[in-house]
Order: structure tokens, then sequence, then C-alpha cells
């Protein structure tokens, strides 16, 4: 593990771990990622402490690092961890199971990424609460098309600040005997103990903080934004040759400084020459 606060970082709203997540990088690429992504958070996946447990050299696996990089599983960056207290820059390797583009990236450091859709069909919280609720009241038994319907409902209490335990509560509590439609009683307890809407006054202390990061050149390690490091590299290490800026209004070219101090040497002579004493240039 690395020094707390450095090291592995996963980025969010991955795909699922699958046996051919990797199957587009080389074989050695391939192995290296299945092994970064098995590492708990924290993890030290420098070259030096990957090489002493990968077989591999620090070069064959700096060079690894940085095809993983081209291929959008890894950037490297720096992040702000702050509380009340202190701000603290520190280093991160953020790493993706899924292949992400430089647009992601970007966004990825404002903080903005959107959620995904996950490749694989998922339950929603309400959904879940519905199918499950036979265990707490067998006779409130529903079928999958009851829970389907009655989700939205379920939802909307979530939304306004229900927990699981004051819904199951508020379904089961003082049941009849027998329940002749369990789908009908649960529409009517949905609607009938609908909760009002909660209003929680805004702190400053409890408002969530702007995400701050940054990203560094994987080869020559300078800090840049997102949208310049184009797949993760700066670019002169790109080999895209940056324009000289512009000097300011009546600099000397460089061809003309020698002949410009040798005009001031002379015309220091020449006030020697008339007072007398030496000029402090």
């Amino acid at each position: 593990m690395a020094n707390p606060g450095y090291g592995k970082r996963s980025a969010p709203g991955e795909h699922p771990a699958a046996d051919r997540e990797f199957g587009h990088l080389p074989p050695r690429e391939a192995s290296i990622a299945a092994y970064i992504d098995r590492l708990p958070e924290g993890a030290d996946i420098s070259v030096k402490t990957l090489a002493k447990h990968l077989p591999y050299g620090q070069c064959a696996l700096r060079t690894a690092l940085n095809r993983l990089q081209d291929a959008g599983h890894l950037r490297r960056g720096s992040e702000c961890v702050a509380n009340d207290e202190v701000l603290l820059w520190v280093t991160r390797t953020f790493f993706s199971r899924t292949a992400r583009d430089d647009e992601w990236w970007a966004a990825f450091t404002r903080g903005d990424v959107p959620p995904e859709q996950c490749q694989r069909p998922s339950r929603s919280r309400a959904f879940t609460l519905l199918a499950a609720l036979g265990r707490a009241a067998p006779s409130l038994t529903l079928s999958a098309a009851d829970c389907t319907s009655l989700e939205p409902q379920v939802s909307a209490w979530f939304e306004r600040g229900a927990t699981e335990p004051e819904l199951l509560h508020a379904l089961t509590d003082g049941l009849p005997t027998p329940v002749h439609h369990a789908a009908a009683l649960v529409r009517r307890r949905l609607t009938d103990k609908m909760p009002p809407e909660r209003v929680t006054p805004a702190s400053p202390l409890t408002a969530p903080r702007p995400v701050l990061r940054t990203l560094e050149c994987s080869e020559c390690r300078t800090p840049g934004s997102a949208e310049a490091l184009i797949g993760g590299r700066c670019r002169p290490c790109r080999g895209e040759e940056i324009a000289a800026p512009a000097g300011p209004s009546g600099a000397v070219p460089a061809d003309g400084v020698r002949s410009r101090m040798n005009d001031v040497r002379a015309g220091l002579a020449r006030r020697t020459v008339r007072t007398g004493r030496p000029t402090k240039p």
C-alpha cells in the first residue's frame, strides 16, 4: 500500500469486471492491467513497486503503463484533499477498468462526469424493496409486473427522504386478514401515506466541495489541463512544436543584443572621459 492519500484511485462508473475486459490490449499490458484492477484503493502502483511483484523490469513496466494511458485506462495527476482545517495536494494515479477517451478524462478532472448506464441490467432501489416485500409480510408477495407498476410510487417516497424501514412499516403495519389483493393494498397505502417533502436548509458547512484535480504529462511530469494532455502527454512530448510567444513592443531581437550592449559600453566610456571618474552601469 502507498502512503495515506497516495496510490491507486479507481475511476467512477466502471463496467462490471469481465473475463475479456482487457482483451483489446497486448498480452503484457493486459496482464498488468488485470493485476492493477484487482488491487485495492490506495495500493502502490509505482514502477518500482510493481517490478517487485510482477515478472517485468522497470523499463518494461514504464512502457506498459504508458500504453495503458494511451488506451484510456490510466491517468496520473494530483487531487486536492480538503477539510475545515487544511488544503493538501496529493499525488494520484487514476485507473479505469473501462477505457475512456480524452473528453471523459477532461470531464473527470472537473468533477462533472455524467452517470453511465451499466451494460448489465440492474434493478432500482424501489423495485428491490417491492420484490423483497414478501419476506417481511408473506401476504404481500408481489409479481414482477406488480413491482414494475408500483416502482414509481416507491421511488417518490425515496425522493422525499423516506428510508427502507419507514416504507416497510407503512406497508406492513396492521395488515388485514386475509389480504385479498396484495398489489391493490400496497398501491392504496403508498398513496394514502405518502410523506410530505422534507426541506433541509442549505448549510455552508455541509455544502459539497468543488472537485480540484489536475493531470500531468506521463513523460516529463509537467502539470497541465486535461484538454492539453492528449493521450496523457503534453504537446512537446507528442512531438508538436510550440510557437514562441510574441515579445513586448520594442523588444530587441536576439541578434541585436550584442550590438546594443557595445553601444552602451561606448557611451559609458565617453562619459568617463568627460567627467574624469568612472560611471557605474
